[in-house]
């Protein structure tokens, strides 16, 4: 395989387990997918619409701040990008973080954790972010999961 890096972010640490295990069997960097502002338990409160993810997700042309911008994408050629689903779809963070680099001609394949829903529409809400990058759905990645099951999977993925 091409060399890869894991980028994640990670609200409540199930995507970072993830990211973590997944970043071992494809031996590949990880990189942590920061907001300026870390997000409060209130803040990811889906029941209340007054909370800083509600109103996030509300307004698709958010772009919540990031902490850095110190990922190594450009030494790498395949980009894993994790993170929670929110809304049957992405974080907006995801957003600022792919119109903070330049994939041109990158893959990126999408992961994600969620308590019950599928990656949705994720692939084509990040697409517009990632102009002349190919960005495939991937896998969810809820519940345990071995690192030797991750490992097939990349090597399926034929990258």
């Amino acid at each position: 395989m091409k060399k890869a890096l894991v980028a994640y972010f990670s609200a409540s640490g199930n995507t970072a387990k993830a990211a973590k295990t997944l970043a071992k069997a494809a031996e590949a960097a990880l990189y942590e997918i920061k907001p300026a502002v870390p997000y409060t338990r209130a803040d990811l409160n889906w029941m209340d619409k007054t909370s800083r993810s509600s109103v996030e997700m509300a307004d698709r042309q958010s772009r919540p701040a990031l902490a850095d911008t110190d990922a190594p994408v450009a030494d790498c050629d395949v980009i894993f990008l994790g993170f929670p689903i929110w809304w049957y779809v992405a974080p907006t963070i995801i957003n600022t973080f792919l119109e903070s680099y330049d994939f041109s001609g990158k893959t990126i394949v999408l992961f994600a954790t969620s308590g019950g829903s599928g990656l949705g529409q994720s692939a084509d809400g990040l697409r517009s972010s990632a102009p002349g990058a190919r960005i495939v759905d991937g896998r969810m990645m809820s519940g345990h999961l071995s690192e030797a099951n991750l490992k097939n999977w990349v090597d399926g993925l034929d990258l």
